[in-house]
Parts: C-alpha cells; sequence; structure tokens
C-alpha cells in the first residue's frame, strides 16, 4: 500500500507542476480536467504526510527510551502510546480513501416509487415513503423535479417519478432501493387488525448524453391526450409522450407538463437513466456473488426495510439495524440509517478492495 501513496504523492507534486504551466492555463478543459484530479488526490496525500509525520515522531521518542531519566522515559512511552493511536487510525483512512470510488456517486438521482402488494394500503404508503424523499431532498437543499405521477383512486400512488438535483445525491440515496414493507391498521380496517403492504423504491444515477449514445431509429414515440386531473390545455391536447425502445422494450411515459417537447425531454431522462441502470445491473450480474456483496449491490426484489406503525418502530433489515423513531423518519429525517449503511458497505469494500493505485501511480476508478 505504501509504494502506491509514493506514487499518489509523486503524481500529486506532478499536478502542482502542470496546473502553473502557461499552456495547461490555455487550455481550460485540460486545466480543469488536472484541476480535478488534483482535488481527488489532496486528501490521500495529506493524510499520507501525516502519517509519515507521526511515524517519524515515534522513531524520535523511541531514541528517548535509552534516556538515563525515568521521567523522560515515562513521557517518550505516554508519546509512543498517544501516535501509534494516530498511525493506526491514520491507516485505516488511508485504506478508505484508497477504496475506488463509486463513479455515480456525484450525480443526480432517478427516484421511482411504485405500489406493491397491499392495494389501497400500499398507494396510500407509496405517498408517505415519496413524501419523505422529498423532505430529505429538501432538506440537503437539493432540488427536485417531478417526472411523472400517477394518483391512485383514494389519495394514493401507484407510481412517482422524480429527478433530484444535487451534488451527492446519489451516494447517499443509492442503498434505498428495494423493498419497503408497511406494517399498520389501514384506515378502512373495522376489525383493527394490521395489514402489511409493500412498496418498491429504486433509486437510479442520471445518465449523461456521453454515457449513452441511443439512436433514434431504436425509439418508437408515441403521442396522445393526457389523462387524471390537470389545468389549461393539459387534458384538451395531445401533450403526453410514451417512448419505446425497441431493442430492450423499455417503456418510458410522461404527461407531467403542458407542452409536448418538455414531456418528450423529460421521458428521454427517465429513459436514460433507466438503460444506464439496466447497464449496471447486467455488469453486476456477471460478477461473482462474492463480488456483488463486496460493493454491496443489493437485490431490488428483496426487502430491505419495515415499517411498524403499532411500534413506532423502523427496521432496517440489512445491517439489523432498529429505531422507534417512525414518526421523525418519516418527516425525512433518514440520515442516521443511511450513515449506518454507507459505514456497513464501505467496511466491506474496504475486506475487499482489490489494488486501488493504478501502476502508474495515479488513483483507479472502479467503472466496472
Amino acid at each position: 500500500m505504501f509504494d502506491r501513496l509514493k506514487g499518489v504523492e509523486n503524481r500529486h507534486a506532478e499536478l502542482e507542476a502542470l496546473l502553473s504551466d502557461p499552456e495547461v492555463l490555455r487550455d481550460q478543459e485540460r486545466y480543469q480536467r488536472y484541476a480535478k484530479e488534483h482535488s481527488e488526490l489532496s486528501d490521500i496525500v495529506n493524510a499520507y504526510r501525516a502519517y509519515l509525520q507521526a511515524s517519524e515522531e515515534i522513531e524520535e521518542s523511541q531514541e528517548l527510551l535509552r534516556d538515563s531519566d525515568p521521567e523522560i522515559k515515562t513521557l517518550a512511552r505516554d508519546e509512543i502510546e498517544r501516535l501509534e493511536g494516530r498511525t493506526e487510525a491514520l491507516e485505516t483512512e488511508l485504506k478508505r480513501l484508497l477504496t475506488p470510488k463509486d463513479p455515480n456517486d456525484d450525480k443526480n438521482v432517478l427516484l421511482e416509487i411504485r405500489a406493491g402488494t397491499g392495494g389501497d394500503e400500499a398507494g396510500l404508503f407509496a405517498g408517505d415513503l415519496f413524501r419523505m424523499y422529498i423532505r430529505y431532498a429538501e432538506g440537503k437543499g437539493w432540488k427536485v423535479e417531478m417526472m411523472d405521477l400517477h394518483e391512485s383512486g383514494t389519495g394514493g400512488y401507484k407510481e412517482a417519478i422524480a429527478m433530484i438535483h444535487g451534488r451527492g445525491a446519489y451516494s447517499r440515496l443509492k442503498y434505498e432501493s428495494g423493498t419497503h414493507r408497511v406494517q399498520r391498521v389501514p384506515t378502512t380496517e373495522t376489525q383493527g387488525r394490521i395489514h402489511t403492504s409493500a412498496v418498491t423504491v429504486a433509486v437510479l444515477p442520471e445518465a449523461e448524453d456521453v454515457e449513452l449514445n441511443i439512436d433514434s431509429n431504436e425509439l418508437k414515440i408515441d403521442v396522445y391526450r393526457a389523462t387524471g386531473p390537470g389545468g389549461q390545455s393539459v387534458n384538451t391536447t395531445d401533450s403526453a409522450v410514451r417512448i419505446t425502445h425497441l431493442p430492450t422494450n423499455l417503456v418510458v411515459t410522461c404527461q407531467d407538463e403542458k407542452s409536448q417537447w418538455k414531456n418528450k425531454a423529460k421521458a428521454m431522462k427517465v429513459l436514460r437513466a433507466r438503460l444506464l441502470d439496466r447497464m449496471i445491473q447486467e455488469q453486476n450480474d456477471k460478477r461473482s456473488e462474492e463480488r456483488k456483496s463486496q460493493i454491496g449491490t443489493g437485490d431490488r426484489s428483496g426487502r430491505i426495510r419495515t415499517y411498524n406503525y403499532p411500534q413506532g418502530r423502523v427496521t432496517e433489515h440489512r445491517i439489523g439495524l432498529t429505531l422507534y423513531k417512525l414518526e421523525s423518519i418519516l418527516q425525512g429525517d433518514i440520515d442516521a440509517i443511511i450513515d449506518e449503511l454507507t459505514t456497513h458497505y464501505q467496511a466491506q469494500a474496504l475486506e475487499h478492495a482489490d489494488s486501488p493505485i493504478g501502476t502508474d501511480g495515479t488513483a483507479s476508478v472502479d467503472h466496472s
């Protein structure tokens, strides 16, 4: 690891020189690329230098153990103990920093929530979950853009799709994908019996144009009149758009906007995100089960969390976490769950990390 760290430090110094090169300064695209890489390596280099400094101070303190003065020896032993604790913490931090970063972490998120088993009650809980994530996003200062919404007859949602714009949105929400269960007494239940319903959540990174080359000849685009509640012109013109990607048979619809071209633009965003997600899932499927567990790839069909209303309890099944704060969680206070999940999967990645630094000393990113 330390040979690789030396390579990172050399590359960091090389980038500093490049960033002050007049030729690089004239080429803004090149300058931005180097500045981004320099920033990404800075935390690693700072931690590495702090580790070297602490190690050097340990050697100096060990020399003092040979002193004839008992008081100096005692002070040296105390200092060595303190410095060894620091080097241990810095080594753990360096392993974390060297773990390949998910290239999608900084991206915007396409959030899709769908009612599952449970009829009307599932639709009502889909609405509760959707509002939970919207409140969380707003608390982070992220922008929420509605993409599509299909309401149920009881005030719930059959399906709700939104794009969440914010740096690091995917890194915070990516572990939310899966089946969320709710256990509560429905308002229509006369016997007071607890029902169990399910809602599926999908969190997809937004796909950029450069990542996917979609041939327009492979798209079938239909326009039709929007249905459901709407204002002036929403239900009176053919503004709704349905796009079918013929090679994969993926179908995306959007009728949220009054204009056809805006609905088409939104539908293309959703299509791109779903196609990118399919590519990622196909790549994950090719890996061994061991590799999938190492990177924390979750099966969307699996039950990940249960919201129990009678006990005010939320249980995160993947890490055995139980919190008795259902009300605040549904108000968007989900950082405690997200932090624990992130720590869990980072620990797995550290345990199974392959060489994260390339032979040229630069940080490599696992795009697989």
